[in-house]
């Protein structure tokens, strides 16, 4: 029997893309809804790093866009990633993560952490000023727009995405006054 990967997905019967909708389609299409940006974080609790500077794991990041407020009360937010990506595998094992909404000036950030084969997560932290969350632990990076620190509360697996929903435990809005960074027609642009 041949595997079709839009067939099944974890027992799931999915639904087949419309007729005549191709994936390169729908991206072009989506790619006209603008999205900030965001750096998911967490500590990887299986990894051990060398130097004792980091607590419990190494540091792990990822560039999102596919993120929103779910719920005021409670107040959650939901992060989207790919199935059995590092940082999927990494949020199914730690239920605890953090968001950084990231300026207009941390597009280098963004694009480090979004690099399909990118040098290790520890070197590239190491370039980027960040303290650590107090409830959880993961880097909050320095300068963003807010920061919030999550636990997760649910996960949905949709297609080749699984949809993390967390609690959000701080939120954080230093005073930074600029404007945000954000995605548009598959670049990263400054508003305005």
């Amino acid at each position: 029997m041949t595997s079709r990967p839009d067939a099944i997905v974890e027992g799931q019967e999915l639904i087949p893309h419309a007729g005549g909708v191709s994936a390169d389609e729908f991206r072009a299409a989506l790619s006209r809804l603008a999205a900030g940006v965001v750096l998911i974080t967490a500590l990887d609790p299986e990894d051990d790093p060398a130097d004792g500077d980091v607590p419990d794991g190494e540091d792990a990041g990822m560039t999102a866009t596919a993120f929103m407020s779910v719920s005021l009360d409670p107040p959650l937010v939901m992060v989207s990633v790919r199935n059995e990506s590092r940082m999927d595998d990494i949020l199914e094992r730690q239920p605890l993560w953090a968001v950084s909404v990231l300026t207009e000036g941390q597009r280098n950030i963004a694009g480090q952490f979004s690099m399909k084969g990118r040098l290790s997560d520890r070197l590239l932290f190491a370039s980027v000023p960040h303290v650590r969350g107090k409830e959880t632990g993961a880097a909050l990076v320095e300068g963003a727009l807010a920061t919030m620190e999550c636990r997760t509360e649910q996960r949905v697996v949709a297609g080749d995405h699984t949809l993390i929903i967390g609690r959000v435990l701080t939120a954080h809005t230093p005073h930074v006054e600029t404007n945000p960074l954000t995605y548009f027609r598959g670049r990263y642009r400054k508003l305005g």
